[in-house]
């Protein structure tokens, strides 16, 4: 069964940039990852910019294979003074999907 998952990650503001272009990055490589089905970035506008990601996975394996990645663990290693705040997941079960293309 998929699993998604949203999360919310809120950069200090001298760290924006830097910060978006480590998880360029980590979209790049976790697209890439076997059990991945979407792996989406959008930047939310606001008094605070904060980014968020939309990740699709084809099960809790797969999930669990994405944290222990090589890319994941050092974007983790890296970014973890930039945040403004613990970055917030959560998960959820689809219940409806449209179609892949």
């Amino acid at each position: 069964m998929t699993l998604s998952i949203f999360a919310t990650i809120s950069p200090k503001p001298e760290y924006l940039d830097a910060l978006e272009q480590a998880l360029r990055l980590m979209v790049r490589h976790s697209r890439s990852e076997p059990g991945n089905l979407r792996y989406d970035l959008f930047l939310r506008d606001g008094e605070s910019p904060t980014f968020e990601l939309f990740e699709l996975y084809r099960d809790e394996a797969a999930v669990e294979a994405h944290r222990q990645s090589p890319h994941y663990q050092a974007y983790r290693s890296a970014t973890a003074h930039w945040l403004a705040a613990p970055t917030q997941v959560r998960l959820a079960r689809p219940l409806d999907l449209a179609p892949f293309n």
